[in-house]
């Protein structure tokens, strides 16, 4: 009979490191930034004072599923790729839970306070795409570019057969069906094993219930002031990103791009996906154009005098 692996147990804590070994690039450090909500683990690569890029997994993956963006980024940007706290990770929870949106926001305040930058680029996948929109929205003067790859609950809702098929992996756990999940998902395309062995691990790691919550309205949506880069998997099947490109492309009003890559699909994204080496391409370049000049909102119209009573 096997056990579920806890958080920190010996398997878990040498697949992780096998990952970071095998595909991320030398020179990574790893750092534990405290937080009100626990102490956030930190994985960081690129050059000492260059620009900062937050990276933010999607529910599951850990830090380490950035391997081949951090790679890539890492020549222009100090990358730091982060567990989520209360999910699989080194990160470790405290006595503070994370019960709400506003709760993110306040965790993602004093993390980037920990890292001292009064400002980063910040780059969600999946659910992660969800935090750093909402945070964003929160904190637009702490958000310098904001990257949303095959972001999920920003723009559209998942597809039925998508929850359909992730079911059984949620009601009970184990590597066959998360592998068997994943193969579905992504087409059977091959990803690292490296990282697919700590995706084993990851099966049944105790976590909290994530922070959920509705999408932004299209409201909120048309007031957000930071250059956005909305990066989707033309094959997802968590959502349709034919619908999630025309309404990020219609409710932005600073989107930089709406780019779909061909081939991909969401979980392939960011890890190894076919066509990875372009979409590293898109952010580098989005994140390394110079800022656009932000239009004056219109004003108001000039209320018509009412005569005196």
């Amino acid at each position: 009979m096997t056990h579920a692996p806890r958080p920190g147990s010996p398997a878990f804590l040498a697949a992780y490191d096998e990952v970071l070994a095998a595909d991320w690039p030398a020179g990574t450090s790893s750092s534990l930034i405290p937080t009100p909500y626990g102490a956030t683990h930190v994985n960081s690569c690129g050059p000492e004072g260059a620009p900062p890029l937050v990276l933010l997994p999607g529910g599951g993956a850990t830090s380490t599923v950035w391997s081949v963006q951090a790679a890539h980024l890492g020549r222009t940007h100090r990358v730091h790729a982060v567990d989520l706290v209360g999910e699989p990770g080194r990160s470790t929870p405290g006595e503070r839970p994370l019960r709400s949106a506003a709760d993110l926001a306040a965790w993602l305040d004093a993390l980037l306070d920990g890292l001292g930058a009064e400002s980063a680029a910040l780059c969600g996948h999946s659910y992660g795409g969800w935090i750093a929109l909402r945070y964003a929205l929160h904190a637009p003067r702490r958000v310098s570019r904001l990257v949303l790859v095959d972001p999920t609950q920003c723009f559209a809702g998942f597809r039925p057969g998508y929850l359909l098929h992730a079911l059984p992996m949620l009601l009970r756990p184990t590597a066959r069906r998360t592998r068997a999940f994943l193969a579905w998902e992504t087409g059977g395309a091959p990803l690292s094993s490296a990282w697919t062995r700590l995706r084993d691990e990851a099966v049944g790691f105790p976590s909290a219930r994530p922070v959920t919550g509705p999408r932004p309205s299209p409201e909120e949506l048309r007031g957000l002031e930071v250059e956005t880069l909305v990066v989707l998997a033309e094959d997802s099947r968590a959502h349709d990103a034919g619908r999630v490109a025309a309404a990020a492309g219609r409710l932005l009003p600073h989107a930089g791009a709406v780019v779909t890559v061909g081939g991909a699909t969401h979980h392939s994204m960011p890890l190894g996906a076919p066509g990875a080496a372009g979409i590293s391409r898109h952010i580098e370049v989005f994140l390394s154009a110079p800022a656009r000049p932000v239009p004056p909102r219109p004003s108001a119209p000039p209320r018509p005098n009412r005569p005196a009573r």
